[in-house]
C-alpha cells in the first residue's frame, strides 16, 4: 500500500512540475518566436529596399553663381534620389539627410522638425504619387543665404536604414 501511495504522490508531483515548467517556458518561447518573425520582416524590408542618389545641384546661374532661380526668397539645393528597390518607401519625413561641404557636413532636419530655422528639407515624388520602385524623390534643402562654392557631401538614409552617398560640386 505504501508503494501505491508513494507512486501516486510521485505522479501528481511530476504532473504539477510539468505544468509549472510549461507555464514558465511557453511565454518565453512565444516571445522568442515573435521576435524572430519581426526580425525576418525587417530583414525582408531591407533586402527589398535600395536607393540611389542620381544627381545633386543648387540654384546656380549659367556662371555658377548662386541665384534665387525659382523666386521663393531662399537659396535651395536639390537632390534627386531614385527608389531602385522592390518595395515602396514610406515615412519620408523620417529620413536622415546629411549635407554640407566635404568634411564639414551635418544632418539637415525635415521642415516639420526644423522649428522654423534654416536649413531644412522638403521632398516631393516627381513621377508617382508615392515613393514606389522606379519613382524619383526630389529633396529640396532650403537655405536663407547662399552657400560657398566647392564639393558638397550628400548622404541619404531611409527610415529602414538603407543609404547612399554622393559628392557634388557647387
Amino acid at each position: 500500500m505504501d508503494k501505491t501511495i508513494t507512486t501516486a504522490f510521485m505522479v501528481i508531483v511530476s504532473v504539477v512540475a510539468s505544468v509549472m515548467v510549461f507555464n514558465a517556458l511557453y511565454p518565453a518561447i512565444i516571445q522568442s518566436n515573435n521576435a524572430m518573425i519581426i526580425m525576418k520582416s525587417r530583414l525582408d524590408d531591407r533586402l527589398q529596399s535600395e536607393v540611389e542618389i542620381i544627381h545633386a545641384s543648387g540654384e546656380l546661374d549659367g556662371n555658377g553663381a548662386w541665384q534665387d532661380v525659382n523666386g521663393d526668397g531662399r537659396f535651395n539645393s536639390f537632390i534627386w534620389v531614385k527608389n531602385i528597390g522592390a518595395s515602396r518607401i514610406s515615412a519620408l519625413e523620417r529620413m536622415d539627410v546629411f549635407y554640407g561641404p566635404e568634411g564639414n557636413f551635418g544632418r539637415i532636419p525635415h521642415q516639420n522638425n526644423a522649428g522654423g530655422t534654416f536649413p531644412y528639407w522638403t521632398a516631393t515624388v516627381e513621377n508617382d504619387s508615392e515613393w514606389n520602385p522606379t519613382a524619383t524623390l526630389k529633396i529640396t534643402i532650403h537655405y536663407n543665404s547662399t552657400l560657398a562654392s566647392g564639393r558638397y557631401y550628400v548622404r541619404i538614409v531611409t527610415p529602414n536604414g538603407i543609404e547612399d552617398t554622393y559628392l557634388t560640386g557647387l
